[in-house]
């Protein structure tokens, strides 16, 4: 259970899943409002969520869960691609019997939104993206061209390198020097297999997906490396808009947490 900071304490549980167990953070009241699934960006966890989970818990159900292979969920045997996490969090709401939810996903995560909204329109009510990758095909070679997955050995001996940038130039943002660090640790973990969620987002075409959507789409483009790529979305989308966020970058769950509950709140309760 997390409490400081205020806000809702969070909880942790386990479930079962087709890839294994499913680890998830749970806080809330069950009330009239449709609860909000968290989706974290990749690699990483639910943990990215902890402090946003605690505002929005104040008011109604939130769950973030741990995609299969990420954070304390058990890995699947092969990598499932945006359509196979996106079944196995449709299998967790099923399983928790949240009925019609709203879906919140960083990144990577917002992809995994997307394509539940495509499988199950029935289930989900409202999504929020944190940034669109909209890649054209071009892009999406050569960013799997430039794409490398290295072992624990080659991590170990980057780390004096990579965690400086990852704080100063990455989660620019974030308050807390610990916290990042161990968000930092949760993308380093696994690294074959933490790797697929990244390449599944990389690789999965969201500009054909986007206009079959019709639930209601608000997408948050701060200023961080998608940010060029976001824009790309609003024609695409049916129902919904932009909302440009040119001064915050990563980090910002934690360091703006309250506006950004602001942000989702007037959107979901609207």
């Amino acid at each position: 259970m997390t409490l400081a900071g205020g806000g809702a304490p969070v909880y942790r549980a386990y479930t079962a899943g087709s890839h294994g167990q499913i680890h998830y953070r749970h806080a809330g009241p069950e009330e009239n409002r449709s609860p909000l699934l968290l989706l974290h960006s990749c690699p990483g966890s639910g943990y990215l969520y902890d402090a946003f989970a605690r505002e929005m818990g104040r008011d109604r159900t939130v769950i973030a869960p741990d995609f299969p292979g990420f954070g304390m969920s058990e890995a699947p045997l092969s990598a499932p691609g945006i359509e196979g996490y996106a079944a196995a969090m449709l299998e967790l709401e099923t399983t928790l019997a949240l009925g019609l939810f709203d879906v919140m996903g960083y990144h990577a995560g917002g992809v995994v939104a997307a394509e539940m909204a495509r499988q199950r329109p029935d289930t989900v009510r409202k999504i929020i993206m944190i940034g669109a990758p909209v890649f054209t095909g071009a892009e999406r070679d050569k960013f799997n061209a430039r794409f490398s997955v290295h072992g624990p050995d080659e991590r170990a001996k980057a780390m004096d390198k990579s965690w400086p940038i990852f704080k100063t130039q990455f989660w620019k943002m974030g308050p807390d020097p610990e916290r990042a660090w161990n968000i930092y640790l949760d993308g380093q973990k696994s690294p074959e297999v933490s790797s697929w969620g990244l390449r599944a987002a990389i690789t999965y075409d969201l500009a054909s997906v986007l206009p079959t959507i019709d639930q209601p789409i608000l997408v948050l483009n701060p200023g961080d490396d998608l940010a060029d790529y976001t824009p790309r979305a609003a024609p695409l989308i049916k129902n919904g808009r932009i909302h440009n966020l040119p001064e915050w970058t990563h980090g910002m769950l934690d360091a703006k947490t309250a506006e950004i509950a602001g942000l989702v709140r007037d959107f979901l309760d609207r």
